[in-house]
């Protein structure tokens, strides 16, 4: 007689919990919302990177043969080309290092003051929008936007796959924008030295090699007055403590105001005011405000620990490397001692020039 099989009866079913929270978002695209599958990136979103790299990349030749015919065969000093191959190696390997911690973190997570936490960077968007649109237009009940298109929460840069920078790809940006102006600027140097030399003692060298030169000259300036102005720009931000939004948009000051304490009755203004509500002087109000009111500047120094992630007095060190991540989750910052304070006198300000309209 055959025995019927015996059934255990586990002790913890696993069936009814919920699926394992994502870690990050999968190309930079909206999760899994509805049933509706992942939306990733076409492969002509990556040619901006590969132009990237092929112009890191590119001047390597001609600098070899300036190495090779101007240092060494002319100037007979091999201890010359290798303090330029050391150092021109250097800057594109931490150029590189940088690049590829910006394209592969995750750049983290958001929070909406309407829609909660998120952990992507976009929602799905049918529209493109301008980026005066990004700028003022508000965020409650806004969708965001696909690859390529203008996004509040982050910043997209075609030129490193459409990727967001945001809270954890900051650091490393500022990095791979700085190792590559150095770069650009050390060989435009080294190769506006040759071209110089070349005029002066043509009959001394061949005729490719000032061509060579002169091309990476052009090209280096070019670069380094591009990516420089960039990169300069990006530093302020970092050492004011600002988005790049915060500081195109002052009107954002205006979600951060305490509420006004005239009566409705009073003012014409919504609490907090809108920017459409304002007349032309409380705009110059806002501006002007703008200008001396920065949130969470917090020092030159803390902004810099704050922005590149270093506590200990030479953090700093270590970030060279690749420029590490910012201190913090990316959702609260501290703020300026007396922030609250100037936004108290800014929101004085605008009521007093509302009753005055």
């Amino acid at each position: 007689m055959a025995r019927s099989p015996v059934r255990y009866t586990p002790l913890v079913s696993l069936q009814d919990l919920p699926p394992p929270p994502r870690l990050g978002p999968v190309d930079d695209e909206p999760e899994l919302t509805n049933g509706e599958p992942i939306k990733r990136k076409r492969w002509y979103h990556y040619l901006p990177l590969c132009l990237a790299i092929l112009m890191i990349i590119g001047p390597h030749p001609s600098l070899f043969m300036v190495f090779i015919n101007y240092h060494y065969r002319i100037h007979n000093s091999l201890s010359r080309v290798f303090v330029h191959v050391f150092v021109l190696y250097a800057l594109t390997f931490l150029a590189f290092s940088s690049l590829i911690v910006v394209i592969a973190r995750d750049p983290g997570p958001v929070t909406d003051k309407s829609q909660g936490e998120s952990g992507g960077a976009d929602d799905s968007g049918d529209e493109g929008e301008s980026f005066l649109e990004a700028l003022l237009a508000p965020s409650e009940g806004e969708a965001a936007h696909a690859p390529g298109r203008w996004c509040k929460k982050y910043h997209h840069c075609i030129w490193l796959g459409h990727k967001c920078i945001g809270h954890r790809t900051y650091a490393s940006f500022i990095h791979f924008l700085c190792c590559a102006t150095l770069l650009a600027a050390y060989a435009a140097c080294l190769c506006s030295s040759v071209v110089w030399w070349s005029f002066n003692h043509s009959a001394s060298i061949d005729e490719m090699t000032p061509v060579h030169a002169m091309f990476v000259a052009f090209y280096g300036i070019v670069i380094t007055m591009v990516i420089g102005s960039f990169c300069v720009w990006h530093l302020y931000l970092a050492s004011t403590n600002q988005t790049t939004v915060e500081c195109l948009s002052p009107f954002l000051l205006l979600r951060e105001l305490p509420p006004l304490t005239e009566s409705p009755e009073v003012l014409r203004l919504s609490n907090p005011p809108l920017e459409h509500e304002l007349s032309f002087e409380q705009r110059m109000i806002v501006r002007d405000a703008h200008r001396r009111v920065h949130i969470y500047d917090l020092g030159f120094r803390k902004n810099w620990a704050q922005v590149f992630g270093w506590s200990r007095p030479w953090g700093w060190v270590y970030r060279l490397l690749m420029g590490g991540g910012c201190v913090g989750d990316g959702k609260s910052f501290p703020r300026h001692p007396r922030a609250e304070q100037n936004l108290t006198r800014l929101a004085s300000n605008l009521a007093s020039a509302d009753k005055n309209r």
